[in-house]
């Protein structure tokens, strides 16, 4: 069985298992228990962005399936990987990949392969991963990692795998997590006044405007289309509204105002 190992633990968030459970209780203070079908979370290194996707997990339900749909920075396979085997392994334990709803959503997609090489030195679903075991470290994860492709390809994956959720009975078992920073290396308010449009998007759940909106006004949000693709496939299984629960920049902590990232934390309910 293929082992996924850690590429960022010691870099993006804590190598040791007790340092990171702490930061991990110290995002999460709280826990509560909202019935989610998605969810939007940064992923960035914790001390930048921790506190957001904390507030953001700390809210949902644990669920056992965790579909994460990433943003692919390294170039490696194909536009659309999925990992269909296996387990990923992080400082606290190992997460193993839910092989019949992964192989499932390649069968039924045309866009869809197999691939492993997209996902070893990815970042933006390995940091997901120590606040998914946190909440439930019996979870399982789809993980798919996603290069640039256009609409009609976000919409036919949302479709896939809301059709799949519901086919297999997993409604209640699945959430269906889009891993994603917002602008990059802007000024603070440029970052703040651009993301806002997208966030607009995203709160008025138009994933087709979020996807226009990015390109129209070249917002360096790198995770959009796992977004829109997440976005699409909780309306088709039934989410009514957007919530968003968190945003902020990296000066927050930096004090960097001339090059800031931004990060955001929403719930689809």
């Amino acid at each position: 069985m293929y082992k996924r190992k850690p590429a960022v633990a010691g870099y993006f968030y804590p190598a040791s298992p007790r340092e990171l459970i702490n930061e991990l209780q110290e995002y999460m203070p709280v826990r509560g228990n909202l019935n989610a079908y998605g969810a939007i979370c940064p992923h960035a290194g914790y001390v930048y962005s921790g506190h957001v996707a904390g507030a953001v997990y700390a809210k949902i339900k644990p669920k056992e399936i965790y579909i994460l749909l990433g943003p692919n920075h390294t170039g490696y396979g194909s536009d659309i990987s999925i990992m269909t085997e296996g387990e990923w392994e992080i400082p606290l334990g190992t997460i193993k990949i839910h092989t019949e709803l992964a192989k499932k959503i390649i069968e039924n997609t045309d866009y869809a392969q197999e691939d492993i090489q997209a996902h070893i030195y990815e970042h933006s679903i390995e940091v997901q991963l120590p606040f998914i075991y946190q909440i439930n470290p019996d979870a399982k994860i789809i993980p798919i990692a996603i290069k640039m492709i256009n609409l009609k390809h976000c919409i036919a994956l949302a479709k896939t795998i809301s059709e799949l959720i519901q086919n297999l009975k997993l409604n209640e078992k699945v959430i269906i997590i889009a891993s994603t920073d917002m602008s990059h290396y802007l000024p603070d308010d440029l970052a703040r006044k651009v993301d806002a449009l997208a966030i607009d998007k995203i709160k008025n759940f138009d994933p087709e405007g979020l996807y226009n909106t990015v390109l129209e006004n070249k917002i360096s949000m790198c995770g959009f289309l796992p977004t829109v693709t997440m976005l699409y496939a909780t309306k088709l299984l039934g989410a009514k509204e957007v919530q968003i629960v968190k945003y902020a920049t990296s000066a927050e902590v930096s004090r960097d105002y001339d090059k800031v990232v931004g990060y955001l934390g929403a719930l689809v309910l």
